[in-house]
């Protein structure tokens, strides 16, 4: 999905949240009365203490509903349908008050056979939305897919990284968490391609046309390969640490990414996180870290491993 795909779904799911929460704490205690002192809606003073609990509770779970599917489809191409019928209904209602009669007989014709085209375009994932409310998951999977994806990427670095460590293959790595790294992306090549161990060492092999430079990974994905990363300029920098730990530094001294480096010369695995360097990680202090650092649950954790069992150089 497209950065303006993911911006128009957080709109809309701010969108939901405001009005959802502006009806539950505005509307509904003042059910039956008027605001000003009158009495102007007699027919809802009628209304007990359990009609107003099944009142909110009628909206908050409509409010609810509406933004975990919001969050389902967060993601899938189904974000660009939900665009398109905003459009249309748009365009419905706009060319009503304008006088396209035209236009909009046209549009009703969509909107009214609409509904038939989306369950028959849509067919495979309705039917994965229903089966997963059958075994109770529907709204968690949200969060489920998220950490799948992460510890598929984790487990794709490790395997990749063990491979070029014994081999001596030069790799960096950075990974994008709430700093957007598009401008660097640019200055590479884009591939928006699933991460995998095996396309992460094949970039990396050798006199390959992608091997020189930086691998960006965003949002589960390979984003680009062969991007230039800004090199640190402190001047507390060991002498002995070459471009890519320069590079490591410095891409993580301008944003909160994490990026991983492996040594040409020697194989040794570092990481990088807020200016900092972690040299001579060993594969299982490596795994650590990163599971401390994007795994879903444990994202307000802050990991011991940063403070201890290795070796800073910054």
């Amino acid at each position: 999905m497209n950065e303006f795909g993911t911006e128009f779904l957080e709109f809309v799911e701010q969108y939901v949240i405001i009005v959802g929460l502006y009806n539950i704490a505005v509307y509904t205690p003042f059910m039956g009365k008027d605001m000003t002192g009158g009495n102007d809606m007699p027919f809802l003073n009628n209304f007990s203490l359990l009609d107003y609990i099944i009142s909110i509770t009628d909206i908050f779970l409509v409010w609810f509903v509406f933004y975990k599917l919001l969050q389902i489809i967060k993601g899938t191409k189904a974000v660009q349908l939900l665009r398109g019928i905003l459009l249309i209904v748009v365009g419905r209602f706009a060319s009503e008050i304008i006088g396209l009669n035209t236009l909009s007989y046209l549009l009703d014709n969509v909107m009214t056979w609409g509904v038939l085209a989306i369950i028959i375009i849509f067919q495979p994932e309705l039917r994965r939305a229903l089966e997963q409310l059958g075994r109770g998951r529907l709204f968690s999977r949200t969060n489920f897919q998220e950490e799948n994806v992460q510890e598929q990427m984790i487990e794709a670095i490790i395997k990749s990284t063990t491979y070029m460590a014994k081999r001596r293959i030069g790799a960096l790595l950075s990974i994008e968490r709430e700093t957007g790294l598009n401008d660097y992306i640019e200055t590479g090549i884009r591939l928006d391609s699933r991460v995998s161990s095996e396309l992460l060492i094949n970039i990396f092999i050798p006199n390959t046309p992608l091997h020189d430079g930086a691998v960006i990974l965003q949002n589960g994905t390979v984003a680009a390969a062969a991007c230039y990363l800004p090199l640190s300029e402190s001047p507390f920098v060991s002498k002995e640490l070459g471009t890519r730990h320069r590079a490591a530094l410095g891409i993580s001294e301008v944003t909160d990414s994490l990026t991983i480096v492996v040594s040409e010369e020697t194989g040794n695995i570092s990481l990088t996180k807020n200016g900092e360097l972690y040299r001579n990680l060993s594969l299982d202090e490596l795994r650590n870290m990163l599971e401390n650092e994007l795994s879903i649950n444990n994202k307000t954790t802050s990991s011991n491993l940063w403070n201890w069992r290795s070796r800073k150089d910054g």
